[in-house]
């Protein structure tokens, strides 16, 4: 039984990657403080989505997916999505903690220096992380 998680785990994704993207703007557009705040929430939002998903397969192991019956291309698709997904997403924690850390210590040349990629990759893993939900859940890839 799922008890919502996955629905729940794929919208945090979406408000992360949207928060990502509300604070790109503010600080192209020179708003550094309304920056530092929508950034702060999305590393909320993602330590919330990270939370709700450790919770969810300790409480409820891994789930199975049946690859073996889903059409051969969707399969591709799917680990052609996860997989660079899950590295990234493992990637990206220590470049968020130095990016947020560099901030905190206002210094702003190494801060400057790691947030782009930071960015970048971190809104890949909240984009992907919503299409591997409706890969799973909404394809012949669920069973």
């Amino acid at each position: 039984m799922r008890y919502g998680f996955p629905e729940l785990n794929a919208t945090l994704n979406a408000a992360s990657a949207l928060l990502l993207l509300v604070g790109y703007c503010f600080i192209k557009s020179g708003h550094w403080r309304a920056h530092g705040w929508t950034m702060a929430s999305a590393t909320l939002v993602s330590t919330i989505f990270l939370a709700c998903y450790l919770t969810y397969h300790i409480l409820h192991g891994e789930r199975s997916t049946r690859l073996s019956h889903a059409p051969h291309w969707l399969r591709t698709i799917y680990l052609c999505v996860l997989l660079p997904h899950l590295f990234l997403a493992v990637v990206m924690l220590p470049m968020i903690y130095l990016t947020l850390l560099f901030a905190w210590q206002r210094n702003w040349p190494d801060h400057r220096r790691l947030a782009p990629p930071t960015f970048w990759i971190w809104m890949y893993v909240s984009l992907s992380g919503v299409a591997v939900y409706l890969l799973l859940y909404h394809t012949a890839l669920y069973s």
